[in-house]
Parts: structure tokens; C-alpha cells; sequence
């Protein structure tokens, strides 16, 4: 009978520059469910946020001894390394191009049906992936994942100038697109 194991933040990290292979199980089996949600809020897409999560969980092991606690706790880090890494996925050409290749889905035609009221079926997503990409990135963190311009501004590493002018501008697409 295996006994189930709990790691406090210190202790995990600890272990994990140990490379301990249980500790990474426990890191894994504790965390990969909100880091592939944060991922597939960014890309969209199950097959690839599932790719993301693998690439992430790699980075994680190779870049563990690169974590410095002073500076925030381990899933902030590791929130951002998933949130970067989806990020360059969905800037990425070779993404670019397969979403223009993207066959229509049964969802479109599932959703169709549905009473419920949020910014999908409203077609306010649709809309937003109608812009520029360096306006779409930031209105899908700032308004449909939550995150500050602030935090927007240090995870993309350009200026919180650039970001407020950035969702100003894409505010101002959007009222345009959406006029009669």
C-alpha cells in the first residue's frame, strides 16, 4: 500500500532540484489540471493545450533550479511559464496557419441551441478574433481571463504604456465592428 504523500512549497521545490521523481508525480498530479485550464483559456484548442502542458511540465524540471521563492510563490512561476509557452504557441506561424485550415467544428453547431448567455455565443470571442493579433492577446487576458494590465504588461514584457494604448485601440476596433 503506497502511502499518499503531501509536500509543503519549500519542501516540494527542495525535492524537485533533488530530482526526485515522486515529487514531480505529485507536482504533476496537483497542478496540471489548472495549468492546462489557464493554457487552453489561451489556445483553444484540447490537442494542443495538451501539448502546451507537456512542454510546460518539461520546462518545469529543466528551469526548477532557475524558481527563486523571494520573488513569488512556485504556481505563480509556473503559471507564467504556462501562460508565456501558450502565448508563443498561439503567435507561433505554424499555429497561424493551421487555424486557417481548421475545418468548422460540431460546436458551432451544438452551441447554436443553447440558452445560455456568455461572450461566446454572443459572438464577442468571434469578434475579438477578428483583430489584430497584438490587440487580441491582450483582450482575451485582460477581459476573458482576468489578469491586470500590470500583469499583462510583465508576463508579455512590453511596456504598460503600450498595453493600455493596445486595449484602447482594440476597445475602439470592437465599438467599430460591432456598430449596425
Amino acid at each position: 500500500m503506497e502511502v499518499v504523500t503531501k509536500y509543503n512549497e519549500t519542501e516540494l521545490v527542495l525535492l524537485l532540484r533533488q530530482r526526485s521523481q515522486s515529487a514531480y508525480g505529485y507536482l504533476y498530479e496537483n497542478y496540471s489540471g489548472a495549468l492546462r485550464s489557464i493554457i487552453f483559456n489561451i489556445v483553444n484548442d484540447d490537442e494542443l493545450a495538451n501539448d502546451v502542458l507537456q512542454e510546460v511540465f518539461i520546462k518545469i524540471w529543466r528551469q526548477i533550479d532557475s524558481y527563486d521563492s523571494t520573488k513569488g510563490r512556485l504556481f505563480t512561476w509556473m503559471l507564467n511559464i504556462s501562460r508565456n509557452a501558450s502565448i508563443d504557441t498561439v503567435r507561433s506561424k505554424s499555429f497561424q496557419n493551421s487555424k486557417q485550415n481548421r475545418e468548422l467544428t460540431e460546436d458551432v453547431y451544438r452551441s447554436g441551441g443553447s440558452s445560455e448567455i456568455n461572450t461566446d455565443l454572443m459572438g464577442l470571442r468571434k469578434m475579438v478574433h477578428t483583430l489584430k493579433e497584438e490587440y487580441k492577446v491582450l483582450v482575451e487576458l485582460a477581459y476573458f481571463q482576468g489578469y491586470t494590465q500590470d500583469e499583462i504588461s510583465k508576463s508579455l514584457g512590453i511596456p504598460l504604456g503600450t498595453v493600455k494604448t493596445r486595449l484602447r485601440n482594440a476597445l475602439i476596433q470592437l465599438r467599430e465592428i460591432i456598430k449596425p
